[in-house]
């Protein structure tokens, strides 16, 4: 059955409010399936900034994206930002709102650092490693051409003894006598 658009956010209203009910409540009272409830408060994804206030007069948003990495770049710098600007005794507050945990804080912060930093001079490790590599290279190479080199003589060993014959056979036969 299809519901207008208002009837349903009047439902999400009463389920998303403080005080709301739930959606097998809700089911109950109206006789919706509560799986379609439950779609339609997913979908309205609202939440209640000022907690307290009534729901006509409360100011809603939609919600950020709800796991840590779906959020972008931006976002991410976006909250550490605001991060390093509330008071201490905030922070939980402000972690809570935005659905994050201070370990994730902590490690975006490091990686925005980690972005900042000069990168360090390549190892001596790295350039051994260079080294071995094309010295490999260069011995495969060479015995490639070795390969190749073997394979043209066997070749021509081959045609030569379908040419003249082979060295067992008496040289009459091949003068034709």
């Amino acid at each position: 059955m299809t519901y207008t658009q208002g009837f349903k956010s009047s439902l999400v209203r009463k389920m998303a409010c403080p005080n709301g009910v739930s959606a097998s409540a809700l089911s109950r009272e109206v006789g919706i399936p509560q799986q379609s409830l439950s779609r339609w408060l997913r979908d309205a994804n609202v939440v209640n900034e000022s907690g307290n206030s009534p729901i006509s007069e409360a100011p809603w948003r939609t919600m950020s994206p709800k796991r840590p990495q779906d959020k972008s770049a931006e976002e991410k710098l976006k909250i550490v930002i605001e991060a390093e600007t509330v008071a201490e005794d905030q922070l939980g507050a402000f972690l809570r709102r935005n659905g994050i945990h201070e370990a994730q804080l902590r490690e975006w912060r490091a990686m925005m650092l980690s972005g900042l930093q000069k990168p360090s001079r390549p190892s001596s490790k790295t350039s051994e490693e260079t080294r071995k590599i094309h010295a490999l290279e260069k011995e495969l190479l060479r015995k490639d051409k070795a390969l190749a080199e073997a394979a043209a003589i066997l070749i021509l060993k081959k045609k030569v003894q379908s040419i003249w014959g082979g060295e067992d056979e008496p040289t009459d036969k091949r003068n034709g006598r």
